[in-house]
Protein backbone atom coordinates (compact mmCIF):
# COMPACT_ATOMS: atom_id res chain seq x y z
CA UNK A 1 0.00 0.00 0.00
CA UNK A 2 1.28 3.27 -1.01
CA UNK A 3 1.21 6.67 0.94
CA UNK A 4 -1.43 7.95 -1.48
CA UNK A 5 -3.83 5.20 -0.22
CA UNK A 6 -3.16 5.39 3.28
CA UNK A 7 -4.11 8.92 3.12
CA UNK A 8 -7.44 8.63 1.13
CA UNK A 9 -8.43 5.50 3.51
CA UNK A 10 -7.09 5.99 6.68
CA UNK A 11 -10.16 8.50 7.44
CA UNK A 12 -12.10 5.46 5.98
CA UNK A 13 -11.16 2.94 7.89
CA UNK A 14 -11.14 5.36 11.24
CA UNK A 15 -15.00 5.85 10.17
CA UNK A 16 -15.51 1.92 9.97
CA UNK A 17 -13.71 1.44 13.37
CA UNK A 18 -15.81 4.07 14.65
CA UNK A 19 -19.01 2.49 13.50
CA UNK A 20 -18.13 -0.93 15.60
CA UNK A 21 -17.28 0.95 19.01
CA UNK A 22 -14.02 2.92 19.25
CA UNK A 23 -13.85 6.47 20.23
CA UNK A 24 -15.33 8.68 18.26
CA UNK A 25 -13.31 12.09 18.94
CA UNK A 26 -10.33 10.27 19.88
CA UNK A 27 -10.24 8.07 16.72
CA UNK A 28 -10.84 10.91 14.08
CA UNK A 29 -7.70 13.04 15.60
CA UNK A 30 -5.62 10.34 15.40
CA UNK A 31 -6.99 9.72 11.82
CA UNK A 32 -6.89 13.42 11.29
CA UNK A 33 -3.01 13.55 12.47
CA UNK A 34 -2.17 10.84 10.41
CA UNK A 35 -3.30 11.69 7.28
CA UNK A 36 -1.74 15.31 7.72
CA UNK A 37 1.62 13.83 8.68
CA UNK A 38 1.30 11.21 5.50
CA UNK A 39 0.45 14.97 3.57
CA UNK A 40 3.36 16.66 4.93
CA UNK A 41 5.89 13.50 4.09
CA UNK A 42 4.71 12.87 0.37
CA UNK A 43 5.40 17.17 0.11
CA UNK A 44 9.09 16.43 1.50
CA UNK A 45 11.62 16.85 -0.98
CA UNK A 46 13.04 13.62 -0.76
CA UNK A 47 9.93 12.18 -2.15
CA UNK A 48 8.39 14.74 -4.44
CA UNK A 49 10.83 16.19 -6.72
CA UNK A 50 10.12 19.45 -8.28
CA UNK A 51 12.03 19.91 -12.00
CA UNK A 52 11.32 22.87 -14.31
CA UNK A 53 12.34 20.72 -16.97
CA UNK A 54 9.84 17.71 -16.09
CA UNK A 55 6.93 16.80 -14.99
CA UNK A 56 7.03 16.26 -11.02
CA UNK A 57 8.20 12.80 -9.87
CA UNK A 58 7.06 11.33 -7.31
CA UNK A 59 8.76 8.43 -6.03
CA UNK A 60 5.47 5.83 -4.98
CA UNK A 61 4.22 6.64 -8.49
CA UNK A 62 4.03 6.35 -12.12
CA UNK A 63 3.45 9.12 -14.03
CA UNK A 64 2.88 9.92 -18.16
CA UNK A 65 2.99 12.45 -19.76
CA UNK A 66 0.60 14.84 -18.04
CA UNK A 67 2.80 13.91 -14.74
CA UNK A 68 -0.39 12.31 -13.17
CA UNK A 69 -0.57 8.78 -14.21
CA UNK A 70 -1.73 6.56 -11.09
CA UNK A 71 -0.63 3.62 -9.70
CA UNK A 72 -3.86 1.12 -9.51
CA UNK A 73 -5.03 -1.01 -6.71
CA UNK A 74 -7.07 -2.31 -8.82
CA UNK A 75 -9.30 -2.73 -12.04
CA UNK A 76 -12.78 -3.24 -13.35
CA UNK A 77 -13.46 -5.37 -16.19
CA UNK A 78 -16.17 -4.02 -18.30
CA UNK A 79 -16.41 -0.99 -21.29
CA UNK A 80 -14.70 1.43 -20.53
CA UNK A 81 -12.10 0.20 -18.27
CA UNK A 82 -12.33 1.66 -14.72
CA UNK A 83 -9.24 1.63 -12.08
CA UNK A 84 -8.88 2.76 -8.96
CA UNK A 85 -5.76 4.53 -9.14
CA UNK A 86 -4.25 7.53 -6.99
CA UNK A 87 -1.59 9.49 -8.38
CA UNK A 88 -0.27 13.19 -7.65
CA UNK A 89 1.20 16.40 -9.44
CA UNK A 90 1.79 19.66 -8.20
CA UNK A 91 -2.33 21.00 -8.70
CA UNK A 92 -3.42 17.94 -6.83
CA UNK A 93 -0.46 18.05 -4.02
CA UNK A 94 -1.97 21.74 -3.51
CA UNK A 95 -5.32 20.68 -2.96
CA UNK A 96 -4.06 17.50 -0.82
CA UNK A 97 -2.57 19.94 1.75
CA UNK A 98 -5.80 21.79 1.64
CA UNK A 99 -7.82 18.99 2.51
CA UNK A 100 -5.19 17.58 5.26
CA UNK A 101 -4.79 21.04 6.71
CA UNK A 102 -8.26 22.04 6.77
CA UNK A 103 -9.68 18.47 8.32
CA UNK A 104 -7.47 18.04 10.74
CA UNK A 105 -8.44 22.05 12.12
CA UNK A 106 -11.84 21.07 11.84
CA UNK A 107 -12.19 17.76 13.50
CA UNK A 108 -9.89 19.42 16.18
CA UNK A 109 -12.64 21.81 16.84
CA UNK A 110 -15.25 19.69 16.82
CA UNK A 111 -17.24 19.33 20.14
CA UNK A 112 -16.25 16.65 22.58
CA UNK A 113 -18.83 13.61 22.51
CA UNK A 114 -20.98 14.69 25.05
CA UNK A 115 -21.78 18.12 24.11
CA UNK A 116 -23.19 16.52 20.40
CA UNK A 117 -26.80 16.61 20.20
CA UNK A 118 -27.39 13.22 19.14
CA UNK A 119 -25.37 10.26 17.99
CA UNK A 120 -21.42 11.55 18.43
CA UNK A 121 -20.15 8.68 16.16
CA UNK A 122 -22.38 9.73 13.52
CA UNK A 123 -21.48 13.20 13.98
CA UNK A 124 -17.47 12.35 13.52
CA UNK A 125 -18.11 9.83 10.95
CA UNK A 126 -19.23 12.16 8.89
CA UNK A 127 -16.67 14.69 9.11
CA UNK A 128 -14.39 11.66 8.22
CA UNK A 129 -15.89 10.75 5.22
CA UNK A 130 -16.38 14.53 3.78
CA UNK A 131 -12.38 14.49 4.37
CA UNK A 132 -11.67 11.39 2.78
CA UNK A 133 -14.54 12.24 -0.56
CA UNK A 134 -12.52 15.09 -1.33
CA UNK A 135 -8.67 13.63 -1.05
CA UNK A 136 -10.32 10.93 -2.70
CA UNK A 137 -11.27 13.19 -5.64
CA UNK A 138 -7.83 15.23 -5.66
CA UNK A 139 -5.64 12.37 -5.70
CA UNK A 140 -8.00 10.01 -8.11
CA UNK A 141 -6.81 9.65 -11.74
CA UNK A 142 -9.33 7.68 -13.43
CA UNK A 143 -12.52 9.76 -14.08
CA UNK A 144 -15.24 7.23 -12.52
CA UNK A 145 -13.63 7.63 -8.86
CA UNK A 146 -13.10 11.28 -9.02
CA UNK A 147 -16.85 11.67 -9.56
CA UNK A 148 -18.02 8.44 -6.92
CA UNK A 149 -15.79 9.88 -4.32
CA UNK A 150 -16.73 13.48 -4.62
CA UNK A 151 -20.63 12.12 -4.22
CA UNK A 152 -18.88 10.30 -0.91
CA UNK A 153 -18.13 13.54 0.44
CA UNK A 154 -21.70 15.00 -0.08
CA UNK A 155 -23.77 12.51 1.01
CA UNK A 156 -22.78 12.88 4.66
CA UNK A 157 -22.67 16.90 4.17
CA UNK A 158 -26.52 16.44 3.51
CA UNK A 159 -26.91 14.55 7.19
CA UNK A 160 -24.90 16.79 9.34
CA UNK A 161 -27.19 19.52 7.99
CA UNK A 162 -29.91 18.21 8.25
CA UNK A 163 -29.28 16.20 11.78
CA UNK A 164 -26.48 17.99 13.46
CA UNK A 165 -26.69 21.82 12.10
CA UNK A 166 -27.73 25.13 13.70
CA UNK A 167 -31.49 26.97 13.21
CA UNK A 168 -35.06 26.46 12.87
CA UNK A 169 -34.52 25.96 8.89
CA UNK A 170 -31.81 23.34 8.90
CA UNK A 171 -33.92 20.34 7.22
CA UNK A 172 -35.66 22.34 4.74
CA UNK A 173 -31.29 23.42 3.51
CA UNK A 174 -30.34 20.14 3.87
CA UNK A 175 -33.06 19.24 1.29
CA UNK A 176 -32.38 22.49 -0.91
CA UNK A 177 -28.34 21.86 -0.84
CA UNK A 178 -29.40 18.10 -1.52
CA UNK A 179 -31.56 18.91 -4.57
CA UNK A 180 -29.42 21.31 -5.96
CA UNK A 181 -26.01 19.57 -5.87
CA UNK A 182 -28.32 16.68 -6.73
CA UNK A 183 -28.81 17.92 -9.93
CA UNK A 184 -25.60 19.43 -10.17
CA UNK A 185 -23.78 16.42 -10.10
CA UNK A 186 -26.42 14.82 -12.67
CA UNK A 187 -26.05 17.06 -15.13
CA UNK A 188 -22.40 16.78 -14.69
CA UNK A 189 -22.46 13.11 -15.26
CA UNK A 190 -24.52 13.66 -18.35
CA UNK A 191 -21.44 15.64 -19.57
CA UNK A 192 -18.82 13.34 -18.38
CA UNK A 193 -20.69 10.89 -20.47
CA UNK A 194 -20.53 13.01 -23.23
CA UNK A 195 -16.99 13.57 -23.42
CA UNK A 196 -16.43 10.22 -23.31
CA UNK A 197 -18.98 9.36 -26.03
CA UNK A 198 -17.28 12.10 -28.10
CA UNK A 199 -13.92 10.84 -27.59
CA UNK A 200 -14.48 7.06 -28.04
CA UNK A 201 -12.46 6.77 -25.31
CA UNK A 202 -11.89 3.07 -24.43
CA UNK A 203 -10.86 4.30 -20.58
CA UNK A 204 -11.65 6.75 -17.68
CA UNK A 205 -7.81 7.14 -17.21
CA UNK A 206 -7.43 10.95 -16.69
CA UNK A 207 -4.20 11.01 -18.72
CA UNK A 208 -4.92 8.54 -21.61
CA UNK A 209 -8.55 10.79 -22.05
CA UNK A 210 -5.79 14.00 -22.68
CA UNK A 211 -4.07 12.46 -24.86
CA UNK A 212 -7.11 10.77 -26.77
CA UNK A 213 -8.59 14.67 -26.92
CA UNK A 214 -5.30 15.67 -28.69
CA UNK A 215 -5.69 13.42 -31.35
CA UNK A 216 -9.36 13.18 -31.39
CA UNK A 217 -9.51 15.91 -34.11
CA UNK A 218 -13.32 17.58 -32.50
CA UNK A 219 -14.72 20.39 -33.84
CA UNK A 220 -14.99 23.16 -31.72
CA UNK A 221 -18.63 22.94 -31.82
CA UNK A 222 -18.92 19.97 -30.85
CA UNK A 223 -16.52 20.59 -28.41
CA UNK A 224 -18.45 23.49 -26.89
CA UNK A 225 -21.62 21.75 -26.62
CA UNK A 226 -19.98 19.08 -24.45
CA UNK A 227 -18.22 21.53 -22.48
CA UNK A 228 -21.85 23.14 -21.25
CA UNK A 229 -22.87 20.86 -19.42
CA UNK A 230 -19.44 20.21 -17.71
CA UNK A 231 -19.64 24.09 -17.00
CA UNK A 232 -23.03 23.80 -15.52
CA UNK A 233 -22.63 20.62 -13.05
CA UNK A 234 -19.16 22.20 -12.30
CA UNK A 235 -20.43 25.09 -11.72
CA UNK A 236 -23.72 24.79 -9.97
CA UNK A 237 -20.86 22.18 -7.29
CA UNK A 238 -18.81 25.49 -7.27
CA UNK A 239 -21.96 28.34 -6.86
CA UNK A 240 -21.05 29.68 -9.93
CA UNK A 241 -23.58 32.60 -10.59
CA UNK A 242 -26.65 32.13 -10.55
CA UNK A 243 -26.55 28.49 -9.64
CA UNK A 244 -25.30 30.00 -5.89
CA UNK A 245 -28.26 30.33 -3.71
CA UNK A 246 -27.85 26.91 -1.92
CA UNK A 247 -24.67 27.80 -0.86
CA UNK A 248 -24.96 30.68 1.73
CA UNK A 249 -28.08 29.20 3.86
CA UNK A 250 -26.05 25.61 3.96
CA UNK A 251 -23.01 27.13 5.26
CA UNK A 252 -24.85 29.36 7.82
CA UNK A 253 -27.30 26.57 9.06
CA UNK A 254 -24.58 24.03 8.85
CA UNK A 255 -22.28 22.96 12.12
CA UNK A 256 -19.14 24.61 12.33
CA UNK A 257 -16.58 22.03 11.02
CA UNK A 258 -19.35 21.39 8.21
CA UNK A 259 -19.09 24.78 7.09
CA UNK A 260 -15.07 24.63 7.28
CA UNK A 261 -14.99 21.21 5.18
CA UNK A 262 -17.85 21.97 2.27
CA UNK A 263 -17.06 26.00 1.91
CA UNK A 264 -12.91 25.46 2.55
CA UNK A 265 -12.66 22.33 0.91
CA UNK A 266 -15.09 20.16 -1.21
CA UNK A 267 -16.04 23.29 -3.32
CA UNK A 268 -12.82 23.40 -4.57
CA UNK A 269 -13.87 20.07 -6.42
CA UNK A 270 -15.71 21.93 -9.33
CA UNK A 271 -12.70 24.10 -9.96
CA UNK A 272 -10.71 21.23 -9.90
CA UNK A 273 -12.29 19.39 -12.63
CA UNK A 274 -12.43 22.74 -15.27
CA UNK A 275 -8.40 22.40 -14.47
CA UNK A 276 -8.02 18.83 -14.75
CA UNK A 277 -10.47 17.63 -17.05
CA UNK A 278 -12.91 19.74 -18.95
CA UNK A 279 -10.23 22.40 -19.90
CA UNK A 280 -7.80 20.20 -21.12
CA UNK A 281 -9.89 17.27 -23.16
CA UNK A 282 -11.72 20.18 -24.47
CA UNK A 283 -10.09 23.28 -24.82
CA UNK A 284 -11.75 24.58 -27.72
CA UNK A 285 -14.96 24.27 -25.86
CA UNK A 286 -13.28 26.29 -23.14
CA UNK A 287 -12.50 28.95 -25.48
CA UNK A 288 -15.84 29.28 -27.26
CA UNK A 289 -17.56 30.17 -23.97
CA UNK A 290 -15.03 32.05 -22.27
CA UNK A 291 -17.03 35.34 -22.92
CA UNK A 292 -20.18 33.49 -20.92
CA UNK A 293 -17.78 32.51 -17.92
CA UNK A 294 -16.55 36.36 -17.50
CA UNK A 295 -19.94 37.63 -17.25
CA UNK A 296 -21.25 34.91 -14.93
CA UNK A 297 -17.87 35.45 -12.69
CA UNK A 298 -18.64 39.25 -12.62
CA UNK A 299 -21.83 38.34 -10.97
CA UNK A 300 -20.22 36.08 -8.70
CA UNK A 301 -17.67 39.09 -7.53
CA UNK A 302 -19.99 42.48 -8.15
CA UNK A 303 -23.42 41.49 -7.76
CA UNK A 304 -23.16 38.69 -5.29
CA UNK A 305 -20.50 41.17 -3.33
CA UNK A 306 -22.79 44.18 -3.27
CA UNK A 307 -25.57 41.32 -1.36
CA UNK A 308 -22.94 40.03 0.69
CA UNK A 309 -22.39 43.68 1.98
CA UNK A 310 -26.44 43.72 3.11
CA UNK A 311 -26.09 40.84 5.35
CA UNK A 312 -26.62 41.22 8.61
CA UNK A 313 -25.72 37.90 10.49
CA UNK A 314 -21.83 37.17 10.85
CA UNK A 315 -22.54 33.63 8.82
CA UNK A 316 -24.99 34.32 6.21
CA UNK A 317 -21.85 37.29 5.60
CA UNK A 318 -19.62 34.71 5.21
CA UNK A 319 -21.61 32.37 3.38
CA UNK A 320 -22.14 35.22 0.39
CA UNK A 321 -18.39 35.99 1.21
CA UNK A 322 -17.49 32.78 -0.04
CA UNK A 323 -19.41 32.33 -3.48
CA UNK A 324 -18.48 35.99 -3.99
CA UNK A 325 -14.47 34.70 -4.02
CA UNK A 326 -15.15 31.59 -6.58
CA UNK A 327 -15.34 34.24 -9.31
CA UNK A 328 -11.34 35.47 -9.01
CA UNK A 329 -10.98 31.53 -9.17
CA UNK A 330 -12.91 31.32 -12.00
CA UNK A 331 -11.23 35.00 -13.87
CA UNK A 332 -7.96 33.01 -13.54
CA UNK A 333 -8.98 29.71 -14.81
CA UNK A 334 -10.66 31.98 -17.74
CA UNK A 335 -7.36 34.04 -18.92
CA UNK A 336 -5.78 30.57 -20.11
CA UNK A 337 -2.38 32.41 -19.29
CA UNK A 338 0.29 29.92 -17.17
CA UNK A 339 0.27 32.61 -14.36
CA UNK A 340 -3.42 33.29 -13.86
CA UNK A 341 -4.24 29.40 -13.28
CA UNK A 342 -1.04 29.34 -10.88
CA UNK A 343 -2.92 32.42 -9.18
CA UNK A 344 -6.36 30.45 -9.45
CA UNK A 345 -5.16 27.26 -7.90
CA UNK A 346 -3.11 29.32 -4.91
CA UNK A 347 -5.96 31.11 -4.34
CA UNK A 348 -8.02 27.86 -3.86
CA UNK A 349 -5.73 26.83 -1.38
CA UNK A 350 -6.03 30.59 0.20
CA UNK A 351 -9.54 30.81 0.12
CA UNK A 352 -10.28 26.95 1.57
CA UNK A 353 -7.84 28.05 4.86
CA UNK A 354 -9.28 31.78 5.27
CA UNK A 355 -12.66 30.77 4.76
CA UNK A 356 -12.32 27.39 6.92
CA UNK A 357 -10.77 29.91 9.65
CA UNK A 358 -13.19 32.63 9.72
CA UNK A 359 -15.98 29.70 9.54
CA UNK A 360 -14.15 28.56 13.04
CA UNK A 361 -14.38 32.06 14.63
CA UNK A 362 -17.73 32.69 13.56
CA UNK A 363 -18.47 29.22 15.59
CA UNK A 364 -16.93 30.09 18.17
CA UNK A 365 -18.67 33.14 18.09
CA UNK A 366 -21.96 31.61 18.02
CA UNK A 367 -21.45 28.78 20.83
CA UNK A 368 -21.07 31.84 23.09
CA UNK A 369 -23.81 34.24 22.76
CA UNK A 370 -26.34 32.34 20.71
CA UNK A 371 -26.45 34.46 17.74
CA UNK A 372 -24.22 36.13 15.20
CA UNK A 373 -26.76 38.93 14.26
CA UNK A 374 -24.51 42.14 14.30
CA UNK A 375 -27.03 43.77 16.01
CA UNK A 376 -27.10 42.02 18.86
CA UNK A 377 -23.04 42.21 19.17
CA UNK A 378 -20.22 44.99 20.21
CA UNK A 379 -17.45 45.40 21.68
CA UNK A 380 -16.72 42.10 22.24
CA UNK A 381 -13.23 42.87 22.06
CA UNK A 382 -13.77 44.34 25.47
CA UNK A 383 -14.43 40.78 26.56
CA UNK A 384 -12.71 38.56 24.31
CA UNK A 385 -9.58 39.53 23.09
CA UNK A 386 -7.83 36.82 21.86
CA UNK A 387 -11.14 36.49 19.02
CA UNK A 388 -11.28 39.99 17.77
CA UNK A 389 -7.53 39.74 17.14
CA UNK A 390 -7.75 36.41 15.49
CA UNK A 391 -11.14 37.70 13.84
CA UNK A 392 -9.00 40.88 12.25
CA UNK A 393 -6.30 38.59 10.78
CA UNK A 394 -8.64 36.39 8.98
CA UNK A 395 -10.37 39.59 7.66
CA UNK A 396 -7.13 40.85 6.56
CA UNK A 397 -6.72 38.06 5.02
CA UNK A 398 -10.38 37.48 3.21
CA UNK A 399 -9.53 41.05 1.93
CA UNK A 400 -6.35 39.81 0.53
CA UNK A 401 -3.78 42.23 2.41
CA UNK A 402 -0.15 41.67 1.41
CA UNK A 403 1.61 39.19 3.89
CA UNK A 404 -1.19 36.41 3.29
CA UNK A 405 -1.71 34.29 0.73
CA UNK A 406 -5.00 35.35 -0.80
CA UNK A 407 -3.17 38.72 -2.09
CA UNK A 408 -0.23 36.68 -3.69
CA UNK A 409 -3.00 34.68 -5.78
CA UNK A 410 -5.25 37.12 -6.67
CA UNK A 411 -1.91 39.36 -7.67
CA UNK A 412 -1.06 36.63 -9.81
CA UNK A 413 -5.10 36.27 -11.14
CA UNK A 414 -5.53 40.16 -12.27
CA UNK A 415 -1.97 39.90 -13.71
CA UNK A 416 -2.62 36.47 -15.77
CA UNK A 417 -5.69 38.15 -17.30
CA UNK A 418 -3.51 41.27 -18.69
CA UNK A 419 -0.64 38.89 -19.33
CA UNK A 420 -0.66 38.83 -23.28
CA UNK A 421 -2.73 42.45 -23.32
CA UNK A 422 -1.87 44.26 -26.34
CA UNK A 423 -2.80 47.76 -25.63
CA UNK A 424 -6.89 46.48 -26.69
CA UNK A 425 -9.31 46.19 -24.42
CA UNK A 426 -11.21 42.68 -24.55
CA UNK A 427 -14.30 40.77 -22.74
CA UNK A 428 -11.48 39.72 -20.62
CA UNK A 429 -9.65 42.87 -19.53
CA UNK A 430 -12.96 44.64 -18.92
CA UNK A 431 -13.93 41.73 -16.74
CA UNK A 432 -10.81 42.11 -14.60
CA UNK A 433 -11.63 45.94 -14.19
CA UNK A 434 -14.90 44.92 -12.82
CA UNK A 435 -13.53 42.58 -10.72
CA UNK A 436 -11.10 44.27 -9.02
CA UNK A 437 -13.93 46.17 -7.70
CA UNK A 438 -14.41 43.48 -5.76
CA UNK A 439 -11.51 43.40 -3.57
CA UNK A 440 -13.15 47.56 -2.67
CA UNK A 441 -16.33 45.61 -1.90
CA UNK A 442 -14.83 42.64 0.22
CA UNK A 443 -13.06 45.12 2.43
CA UNK A 444 -16.49 46.97 2.94
CA UNK A 445 -18.18 44.08 4.50
CA UNK A 446 -15.24 42.83 6.03
CA UNK A 447 -14.19 45.40 8.11
CA UNK A 448 -18.03 46.53 8.82
CA UNK A 449 -18.44 43.15 10.35
CA UNK A 450 -15.36 43.61 12.38
CA UNK A 451 -16.67 46.93 13.77
CA UNK A 452 -20.17 45.54 14.08
CA UNK A 453 -18.91 42.59 16.31
CA UNK A 454 -15.84 43.67 17.84
CA UNK A 455 -15.47 47.63 18.13
CA UNK A 456 -17.59 50.05 20.01
CA UNK A 457 -19.65 49.81 23.19
CA UNK A 458 -20.26 46.69 24.78
CA UNK A 459 -23.95 45.40 23.87
CA UNK A 460 -26.35 45.15 26.61
CA UNK A 461 -27.69 41.63 27.75
CA UNK A 462 -25.18 40.02 26.47
CA UNK A 463 -24.01 36.77 28.83
CA UNK A 464 -20.38 36.92 29.96
CA UNK A 465 -18.52 34.69 28.30
CA UNK A 466 -14.57 33.64 28.76
CA UNK A 467 -12.11 34.30 26.01
CA UNK A 468 -11.23 31.38 23.34
CA UNK A 469 -9.36 28.13 25.11
CA UNK A 470 -6.13 26.93 23.75
CA UNK A 471 -8.33 23.80 22.83
CA UNK A 472 -10.09 26.58 20.55
CA UNK A 473 -6.73 28.50 19.48
CA UNK A 474 -4.44 25.87 18.65
CA UNK A 475 -6.48 24.70 14.92
CA UNK A 476 -7.08 28.36 14.67
CA UNK A 477 -2.87 28.94 14.93
CA UNK A 478 -2.72 26.18 12.42
CA UNK A 479 -4.99 27.90 10.00
CA UNK A 480 -3.40 31.58 10.19
CA UNK A 481 0.00 30.29 10.16
CA UNK A 482 -0.88 28.40 7.16
CA UNK A 483 -1.93 31.69 5.31
CA UNK A 484 1.13 33.80 7.17
CA UNK A 485 4.06 31.67 5.93
CA UNK A 486 2.71 30.67 2.77
CA UNK A 487 2.21 34.37 2.01
CA UNK A 488 5.12 35.28 2.54
CA UNK A 489 6.68 32.58 0.68
CA UNK A 490 4.28 31.67 -1.77
CA UNK A 491 6.82 30.12 -3.69
CA UNK A 492 6.44 27.02 -1.02
CA UNK A 493 3.17 26.03 -2.97
CA UNK A 494 4.29 27.45 -6.48
CA UNK A 495 7.20 25.39 -6.69
CA UNK A 496 4.54 22.43 -6.84
CA UNK A 497 2.39 24.32 -9.34
CA UNK A 498 4.78 24.97 -11.95
CA UNK A 499 5.65 21.93 -13.43
CA UNK A 500 2.28 20.85 -13.34
CA UNK A 501 0.57 23.73 -14.40
CA UNK A 502 3.66 23.96 -18.10
CA UNK A 503 2.91 20.58 -18.63
CA UNK A 504 -0.91 21.22 -18.30
CA UNK A 505 -0.73 24.28 -20.57
CA UNK A 506 0.67 22.53 -23.16
CA UNK A 507 -2.50 20.17 -23.40
CA UNK A 508 -4.66 23.14 -23.07
CA UNK A 509 -2.77 24.68 -25.93
CA UNK A 510 -2.34 28.13 -23.26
Amino acid sequence: MTILEIIVLLPILAAITIAFGAPARATSLIAAIGVAICAFVTAMPNHFNVSKEGVSNFSFQYFGETGFQGRKVFDIDGFPDISLAFGIDGISMVLMLLTAIVSLAAIWISPKEDAIKGSSKLYYICCLLIGAGAMGAFLSTDLFFLYAFHELALIPTFLMIGIFGVGANRVKTAWTITIYLGVGSLILLLGLIATMSGLNAETFDIPSLIAVARESGMEQQAQMWIYLPLLIGFGILVSLFPFHSWAPNAYADAPTPVAMLHAGVLKKFGLYGLIRVANPILPQGAEALTNLILILLVGNIIILGLVTIAQKRLDKMLGYSSVMHMGYVFLGIASGTYIGTVGAVLLMFAHGISIALLFALSGALRDRYGSLEFAKLGGLAKVIPAAGLLFGFAAFASIGLPGFTNFAAEVMVFFGAFRDFDGTFGPLQWATILALWGVVISAVYMLRAFRNIFKGELAAKLPKVSDLNWAEKLPIFLLLGTLLLTGFVPELLIKYLRPALEGLMVAVGG
